[in-house]
């Protein structure tokens, strides 16, 4: 049975009315950053003590997760993480890379200052949690960002297939760059690409969308 590093960074959830969901954000992130490693097992008494919360939400959260392919569920045992190939990633990047940068374009000139303004308060954050080292919240907020920038497409089945990806992505070298300080610097590619946003230069907004991505098959993949 696998079990959390002592170091992990999984935080005690607040109980909320969609407890459920918030537990299942933060069992993607911890599956997408390699908090919870691949191949490893997982009982749902033993991450419900990580929460804080029954483990209940934990066991219904991870039956959504089973639905998405990111965890199966082993039958007395509890619940193994999937592994992804390097093959899986390539694919997965090379569809965001075809989607993302020129959606991110598109919507340059569709964002007002209140959603710029919005959008530096969540890149901020990303900053803040990669500068903290606190992987779950760094991926979470991460996805958050890209997802609102993506929104002002006005494309709900775009959104949902970037959903999708991302949730199949494995980040397995966020540990070691937090730990070097690289990850906070590669971080604040999140501002740079709301200023050029701001300074409505699109083109160079999808320049930047590409090398970020660029990064889930180079140093963000290597554990």
């Amino acid at each position: 049975m696998g079990s959390m590093e002592t170091t992990t960074h999984l935080a005690a959830v607040k109980k909320s009315v969609s407890l459920r969901e918030t537990v299942a954000q933060a069992l993607r992130a911890a599956v997408i950053s390699g908090e919870m490693k691949p191949g490893e097992v997982y009982s749902a008494p033993t991450l419900g003590k990580r929460f804080g919360v029954s483990p209940t939400p934990v066991r219904e959260a991870m039956l959504d997760l089973v639905k998405e392919g990111l965890v199966v569920s082993l039958p007395n045992k509890g619940f193994r993480v999937t592994e992804v190939s390097d093959a899986d990633l390539d694919e997965i990047t090379a569809l965001r890379l075809l989607i993302e940068p020129p959606t991110v374009a598109d919507v340059t000139p569709l964002i007002d200052a209140d959603g710029l303004e919005r959008l530096r308060g969540m890149a901020a954050a990303i900053v803040d949690f990669a500068g903290q080292g606190e992987l779950i919240s760094y991926t979470e907020a991460d996805r958050a960002f890209h997802i609102a920038i993506l929104e002002y497409s006005g494309n709900k089945r775009l959104v949902t297939l970037i959903t999708e990806l991302r949730a199949h992505t494995r980040l397995l070298g966020l540990a070691p760059l937090a730990a070097s300080g690289e990850l906070r610097g590669m971080a604040v590619e999140h501002l740079d690409l709301v200023e050029l946003m701001a300074a409505g230069k699109a083109a160079e907004a999808q320049a930047l969308m590409t090398r970020h991505i660029g990064h889930v098959r180079g140093e963000w993949a290597k554990p």
